[in-house]
């Protein structure tokens, strides 16, 4: 069907950034516009692509980045800076309200521009040529970005180079996905769903584009050059990352949860460390107590493990495989510890909530990107006979949805 050209009243501004309309037929979800401004919107269904801002809000400010609108990998550019940490701070206040909750949520820790140093990017082939970046806004279309006020500038350096290393490698009409790290010691390459490709071929076509900048590359998961090892410092340690594995995407936010991951420990002696990647909490919890970090990925565990073996001067760091998602500790086992560190996935830590409150470990920090899981299980927590006393909001990533909380309970 032709779209329907309407005017629009915006009254709030949804989870992942779109402006939200009520009218007799329900919502409409109009991106790009904020909450107080009037817009005429080409309207198909439930949203609508603005035409023109009637009433502008009195917090829209020019966008940094030239490709907002068109990449898909900001939503919120537009937004002045103090109305969009309001924004994200009050999603996780009402996350935790809807599970019955009146959460001390802390003011929102700002991400600067040009800080985050980890990117997943999409490399799609169509004929000879070959583009690397975001999909594009509403669309799986990829959209080349030659610049990023988001990523670091060692990776938006290194753009045309990590397109010409996946180029050989796409095959026609097909996309791969290329992760990029910048490390410590230089840049960290994944190229993955690429289909199969040969070691030789892969290696050539590697080592014709890779630049001194390059630590490591890996192709479906195998290495195919190396020049040094990538390494990230995280407290006292030096990790080596496994290839594709997770890291937080921006180091100052890393440092800020992990201050909070501390102060909510407290004077703990005995920690578990869980889903703990490759130790981005581990070793700073290891400089005043004994812990013991589980995970259910085998190559974030090999990685923590060669980095307890080279790090001094912590505690004891005791390394354990194991997928929490269907094998959560159980209270007999948490027994041994005075405070418990989780950092799930996205789909958060039910299970293992569940367990922690059958417990009595006097103390949980629970790290989550997800404000609505983290809810959920604060609330089992609570209802298990924790006080929630704590929460920090980060924002991560910058002029997105997405938004990293620690919450602190005690019993």
């Amino acid at each position: 069907m032709p779209p329907v050209a309407e005017t629009l009243t915006i009254t709030a501004l949804g989870h992942s950034g779109d402006g939200i309309a009520e009218t007799p037929d329900g919502r409409v979800f109009v991106p790009f516009a904020l909450p107080g401004e009037t817009v005429r919107a080409d309207r198909h269904g439930d949203r609508a692509a603005v035409t023109e801002i009637i009433v502008p809000s009195p917090d829209r400010v020019a966008p940094p980045c030239p490709h907002f609108g068109a990449c898909g990998g900001c939503s919120v550019q537009h937004l002045a800076s103090a109305a969009y940490l309001a924004w994200k701070r009050e999603q996780v206040v009402a996350a935790f309200a809807q599970r019955g909750i009146d959460a001390p949520v802390a003011p929102m820790i700002a991400a600067p521009p040009t800080s985050r140093r980890r990117a997943v990017l999409t490399a799609e082939r169509e004929g000879r040529e070959v583009r690397l970046g975001f999909n594009r806004e509403g669309s799986h279309d990829v959209i080349a970005i030659p610049e990023c006020r988001v990523l670091v500038p060692a990776i938006v350096r290194a753009l045309p180079m990590l397109t010409a290393m996946a180029a050989p490698l796409v095959p026609a009409g097909k996309r791969g996905r290329v992760t990029v790290l910048a490390t410590d010691s230089g840049l960290d390459v994944a190229i993955d769903d690429v289909g199969k490709t040969e070691f030789r071929v892969a290696t050539a076509a590697v080592a014709r584009a890779a630049d001194a900048t390059v630590a490591r590359v890996t192709v479906n998961g195998e290495e195919v050059f190396r020049t040094r090892e990538p390494e990230l410092r995280a407290g006292d340690a030096v990790l080596l990352p496994p290839p594709g594995g997770f890291v937080q995407a921006v180091a100052a936010a890393e440092d800020a949860m992990a201050e909070a991951v501390l102060a909510g420990v407290g004077k703990a002696k005995a920690i578990a460390d869980l889903f703990c990647g490759a130790g981005t909490f581990t070793f700073r919890l290891a400089r005043k107590a004994k812990v013991t970090a589980v995970d259910g990925d085998a190559p974030s565990i090999a990685a923590l493990e060669a980095a307890a073996r080279r790090t001094k001067g912590v505690k004891a760091v005791t390394a354990m495989k194991r997928d929490l998602f269907r094998s959560p500790l159980v209270p007999h086992e948490l027994k041994a510890f005075e405070a418990v560190v989780f950092d799930p996935p996205r789909a958060g830590a039910e299970a293992q909530a569940k367990t922690l409150a059958a417990s009595v470990v006097p103390r949980v920090v629970a790290v989550s990107c997800n404000p609505a899981a983290l809810a959920r299980d604060a609330r089992i927590l609570i209802d298990g006979g924790y006080r929630l006393t704590a929460v920090e909001p980060v924002d991560q990533f910058l002029w997105s949805g997405h938004i990293e909380a620690v919450a602190t309970f005690v019993r």
